[in-house]
């Protein structure tokens, strides 16, 4: 027999360990350290070093549960459904980064499903889920209209709904974050670009940033807002809507985008319209993904906790499973803002017009022009 050969045989012939395995080498009985290891009501009753003598016998011995058997016992799947807008997507990405990393901690799995803003797939992949035994919903950038009869959290959801709680940023005090910056660099001429209507944030989101600036007296100009189109979930759905901007000839000495991959696509745009950012053009988009700090050059942004986000809602989702925590409407959370190479003072009217005329001198047009 070769060494590989033996080794493997080895591993085939080593005794499994179980729970009657735990509770014979600390003298406990199996129900007690089943009861432990699971954290059920049972534990409650149980001395916290025992707990802990439990659980550092499971780490020692390399005790793997039997989820199969831990669910037909306690008639339970710990599985939660994930239904997302969509995955791809940076936002989308880190929220479901932060559900997968607490649900692991804690023992669940989770089943995900993206419905791209269609109602009717959205209905379907709920009740599927529903019929696979899930035992509460997590939705990303859904605002729900009605209960889906399990505990259920909306991250980034709008609409109140009876049983749903809804993690939503604050999107106010984002609005003044950004617009307060720009304004303390001198700007007064700025540009917007709206969300798509299908996302759950855009409605709250503009709101907020009109509310913002008519409270500091920023004027919100039709000529200098546009809106996006389309589900391209990366920069370059920016492009487009920033060459929009360009094609009206209103001037504009700053950019508030609906969120990062607009804002690093319409840095594009103004490259290759012959402007400088933050010289010519100051940025600030929305979010804070991880390709926003590595963005040419960096991108200042409204920071969204994203990955935080995600684990609240898992936490919120497992807390009522699990009878640990009280429904309430909504969590609100706190923006950051980051400031990156992407914003300056504002260049002077002089400067501006200066500028303005060479560059149609270089695109060809006669001095008299």
């Amino acid at each position: 027999m070769t060494p590989t050969s033996k080794k493997r045989s080895s591993q085939r012939t080593e005794p499994k360990v179980t729970l009657k395995t735990i509770a014979e080498q600390l003298g406990l009985t199996p129900g007690t350290v089943s009861a432990a290891l699971n954290n059920s009501p049972a534990a409650q009753s149980i001395p916290q070093h025992t707990k802990n003598r439990i659980i550092e016998a499971a780490k020692a011995l390399n005790y793997r549960p039997n989820f199969f058997a831990r669910t037909l016992r306690l008639r339970r799947t710990y599985t939660i459904g994930v239904i997302a807008e969509e995955i791809g997507d940076a936002y989308g990405a880190m929220v479901i980064s932060g559900i997968e990393e607490y649900l692991r901690k804690n023992n669940y799995f989770f089943l995900t499903v993206i419905h791209r803003h269609d109602p009717k797939l959205f209905q379907t992949y709920a009740q599927m889920l529903l019929t696979r035994g899930v035992e509460g919903f997590i939705t990303t950038d859904t605002s729900l209209t009605e209960n889906l009869t399990l505990p259920t959290v909306a991250v980034a959801g709008h609409k109140r709904a009876e049983g749903v709680t809804n993690i939503v940023l604050d999107h106010k005090h984002a609005a003044r974050l950004a617009l307060e910056h720009l304004k303390d660099l001198g700007h007064e001429d700025i540009a917007f670009i709206k969300g798509q209507t299908l996302s759950s944030d855009s409605a709250d989101r503009w709101n907020a940033i009109c509310e913002v600036a008519w409270e500091m007296n920023i004027q919100v100009r039709p000529e200098l807002t546009t809106q996006l189109e389309g589900t391209d979930s990366s920069p370059a759905i920016g492009y487009p809507f920033a060459k929009q901007l360009l094609a009206r000839k209103k001037p504009f000495t700053a950019l508030f985008a609906y969120n990062d991959i607009s804002a690093i696509g319409s840095m594009w745009a103004f490259h290759e319209a012959g402007l400088r950012v933050p010289e010519d053009i100051s940025i600030v988009g929305f979010d804070d993904i991880p390709g926003a700090a590595f963005a040419n050059p960096g991108l200042t942004t409204v920071r969204q906790p994203l990955l935080r986000m995600g684990q609240i809602a898992a936490q919120t989702v497992v807390d009522l499973i699990e009878g640990r925590g009280e429904y309430v409407p909504e969590i609100a959370i706190e923006p950051e803002f980051v400031v990156r190479e992407s914003t300056g003072p504002a260049p002077s009217r002089i400067q501006r017009s200066a500028d303005q005329r060479t560059l149609s001198l270089q695109a060809g047009a006669s001095p008299s022009d």
